[in-house]
């Protein structure tokens, strides 16, 4: 396998995640508006290859995602004026894909794998910041997060709004689970649910640098999605030195 680019997709990690309103009407209709803090995880990552052509499989070599972003990224770039250049770039290339980020574990993994495509096809094809973040809105919650290179955001909306923040992180561990937690499903038990929504501890949330948040509240009142986490997957524990990262099953905690 001759490899041309090689590119680490880093995980990410929600110091706190607070649902504000659910957005009705428009392209959104239905999404959950949020506020969370952002941080990127170097020490648990995806590694995306730029390789020379091996087969006629397409555009990506040994995938077994059949609903890769990367292919709903790729479409968009076609849509955006793109289509010739990409189908020339691409005749005697592929992408090849390892996972290190498990899936349905909160920690941003295939965000993060079409962030790293769409910033190397950035360099390829040349075109603007604008571009990049307005396709990054329309694939995926994380993705404008990873597009936007910030090692620390405050992220609100639905996640298209991001703001780099200068944190002050601590030295940060995750404990992997082998449970799946659907993002779908535990929006929807949130939904149900009889939650309540606390936006005035979000906005505090947002001044506060990491350390200070993760040293100051309980996991439950920095993540509103363990709840239903806990409420739907029998098997989830989390102990109270630990934080729920996203939608699950991820945890991560503060090593002394």
């Amino acid at each position: 396998m001759n490899i041309i680019a090689s590119f680490k997709a880093p995980a990410k990690l929600n110091i706190f995640l607070k649902i504000l309103n659910r957005i009705k009407g428009g392209a959104n209709d239905g999404y959950h508006e949020l506020s969370s803090r952002f941080v990127r995880f170097h020490g648990l990552y995806d590694e995306l290859n730029i390789i020379e052509r091996i087969d006629n499989s397409g555009l990506m070599y040994a995938n077994d995602i059949a609903d890769n972003l990367i292919f709903k990224a790729y479409k968009e770039l076609e849509n955006a004026g793109f289509k010739e250049a990409l189908a020339r770039f691409f005749s005697d290339k592929q992408i090849h894909l390892l996972k290190g980020i498990p899936s349905g574990a909160g920690l941003g993994g295939g965000s993060s794998d079409v962030a790293s495509f769409l910033l190397f096809m950035q360099e390829i094809l040349g075109f603007e910041d604008k571009l990049l973040m307005s396709i990054s809105a329309k694939i995926g919650s994380d993705v404008s997060f990873f597009a936007s290179k910030a090692s620390a955001a405050n992220v609100r909306g639905f996640g298209q709004i991001v703001e780099s923040f200068d944190d002050d992180l601590p030295r940060l561990g995750v404990v992997l689970s082998k449970i799946f937690c659907s993002t779908p499903e535990v929006y929807k038990a949130y939904a149900k649910g009889s939650f309540i929504k606390d936006t005035k501890l979000a906005k505090k949330l947002e001044s506060m640098s990491s350390k200070e948040i993760l040293s100051s509240y309980e996991n439950f009142e920095l993540n509103d999605l363990l709840a239903p986490v806990v409420a739907i997957y029998a098997g989830f524990s989390i102990k109270e030195s630990e934080f729920l990262s996203g939608s699950g099953s991820a945890k991560f905690k503060v090593i002394a």
